[in-house]
């Protein structure tokens, strides 16, 4: 019988971990969630913490339509975010551009017909 026990717990423990991770999905979802005002929020809040299976049940059913898109919602503005933030960082200036161009042409490496072309490159 250990092992039947061990099944036992391990299941529960399955269980319980879903059931965290769901309420940790409903509460980020009710305050993710736009389009319901303040006091719609404490009251779905109030309702899942103190009817807890009702409430997630409820929840779910009244609104899970929408708990996908405004997941969807929320991972396009963080990528979109971050590909700025990475352009912004990762792309040279054109200032720096052109001071490496200068140490170029000073140090001889291009002429000055090549530097007038790639500065012009740069400015346009």
């Amino acid at each position: 019988m250990p092992l039947l026990d061990l099944f036992w717990s391990m299941l529960y423990l399955f269980l319980l971990f879903i059931w965290f991770w769901l309420l940790i999905t409903i509460f980020i979802d009710i305050f993710r969630s736009d389009d319901m005002n303040g006091w719609a929020k404490a009251a779905w809040v109030i309702f899942v913490i103190i009817l807890p299976f009702l409430g997630v049940l409820v929840y779910v059913i009244a609104r899970g339509h929408g708990m996908q898109e405004r997941a969807i919602k929320q991972a396009q503005a963080q990528d979109a975010a971050a590909r700025q933030y990475i352009q912004e960082v990762a792309a040279p200036s054109t200032a720096d551009e052109l001071a490496k161009l200068k140490g170029l042409h000073d140090s001889g490496v291009l002429t000055d017909a090549e530097f007038e072309q790639q500065k012009a490159k740069l400015l346009v």
